[in-house]
């Protein structure tokens, strides 16, 4: 494990499966060659993209090993660890998840207490589960909005940017100002603040967050990364705008989508089917769409990227 995680983009991983729903280690592969080539800074598996509640532990276990191999360091990788009600479970899936090599595990901080319960009872968790952990592994925090969206508060925020564990926050709460506080809080520690939503990163990237970690990087992510190296380019804000309204499809069927875009537009040898959602339910509108997404995309490269 290293905890040295650079900015820039940060796909969360899609999980490619056979018609009997059961993982296809090869195209995962192959999935990750594909990422690298487009030139990501680092790999997030096993999270919500991935359809890691409806993993078991050992298929979370042998995703991350298996992009753990197929990235042969050529960039970080963190994962998920925990996604049990029970304390004592999650205490063994983080530390079976860190034995994987990935170089850091993520805490979903929805699971560190109930939706109905305090940030005090939240720390007070997150203390004892760290008792619990060996101090090496580096860890982050994924406010992950499924079963229900915890986010951090600043003062927690604080404590565990103080506490000298943690490194990688994503962030989900989609709010320019709540996210400057966040950076405040975050200021001059370890934890680095990587974005998970289109329309507010330009401004949160100008203010101090160093990347983005989100659904659509499986789409495009080489604007993506444009725009992470170049926000402060006047034409940065042209490309926010047209990104921020192709991010839209998010809403529509994902990751069924995604995983069309990457096997009809980039030629990945994976299916659309998913656990999650019945891959007949992307309609040929919805793939006509899709199709439209590429072609922006293409445009955009090309004026871009060159």
């Amino acid at each position: 494990m290293n905890n040295n995680f650079p900015g820039g983009v940060w796909p969360v991983m899609l999980t490619p499966y056979n018609e009997k729903k059961e993982i296809d280690y090869k195209a995962l592969e192959v999935l990750v060659q594909w990422y690298i080539k487009e030139g990501v800074s680092g790999l997030f598996a096993v999270c919500q993209s991935s359809e890691m509640f409806y993993l078991s532990l050992e298929e979370r276990i042998k995703v991350s090993q298996c992009v753990v191999e197929a990235s042969e360091g050529r960039v970080p990788v963190i994962a998920s660890g925990h996604i049990s009600d029970s304390f004592e479970d999650q205490v063994r899936e983080v530390n079976e998840m860190a034995r994987t090599g990935v170089d850091a595990v993520m805490l979903i901080t929805n699971r560190l207490a109930k939706e109905e319960e305090s940030d005090t009872v939240w720390l007070e968790n997150c203390g004892r589960l760290l008792e619990r952990l060996e101090s090496d592994i580096p860890l982050g925090f994924y406010e992950c909005p499924y079963p229900y969206k915890r986010l951090l508060s600043n003062e927690n925020i604080r404590w565990c940017a103080q506490s000298g564990r943690f490194f990688f926050l994503k962030d989900t709460c989609c709010d320019e100002e709540e996210i400057l506080k966040k950076l405040e809080a975050i200021k001059g520690s370890n934890l680095k603040l990587y974005n998970a939503n289109t329309s507010t990163l330009l401004q949160s990237l100008r203010d101090g967050a160093i990347g983005y970690s989100g659904v659509m990087a499986n789409f495009h992510p080489a604007l993506y990364i444009w725009l992470c190296e170049n926000f402060e380019k006047a034409e940065a804000e042209d490309l926010s705008d047209i990104l921020t309204i192709a991010s839209l499809i998010e809403r529509q069927y994902y990751p069924v989508n995604a995983k069309y875009y990457l096997k009809t537009f980039e030629s990945l040898p994976i299916t659309t089917v998913c656990r999650v959602k019945e891959d007949s339910g992307l309609t040929e509108t919805f793939k006509k769409e899709v199709a439209m997404l590429y072609r922006i995309s293409r445009k955009l490269m090309k004026k871009y990227l060159g």
